[in-house]
């Protein structure tokens, strides 16, 4: 998976960089192809920090944001949602809708 992170008025520092690739990296388990991930984080004038990822999968994006005071928190909250994301596009084609009833057989129910 290619990661590009990209931090506005905040500098990037070694141990951030570690830690969204270790969250990132779990993302993996689900068996969803990820092509990419663009990752971004700013400090917002109220001094809360913003955490934002997309990541690229065949049939389309993820995306997911988060704002929190504390930017790691920020950062969980995101994998988590990235993750209800992936579960959800891994196990949609073995959802199966109940079949209608045909009318036929309610109207014989009826009598």
């Amino acid at each position: 998976m290619k990661m590009n992170i990209t931090g506005k008025n905040i500098d990037i520092t070694s141990a951030i960089r570690d830690h969204i690739e270790s969250k990132f990296k779990k993302l993996d388990k689900w068996q969803v192809d990820i092509i990419g991930c663009q990752a971004s984080f700013s400090e917002e004038p109220n001094k809360k920090k913003k955490f934002e990822a997309v990541l690229t999968v065949p049939k389309g994006q993820l995306v997911a944001s988060s704002i929190h005071d504390d930017l790691y928190v920020a950062i969980n909250e995101v994998e988590q949602k990235l993750e209800r994301q992936l579960n959800k596009l891994r196990h949609k084609p073995e959802a199966r809708r109940a079949e209608k009833p045909e009318i036929e057989e309610l109207e014989a129910e009826v009598e």
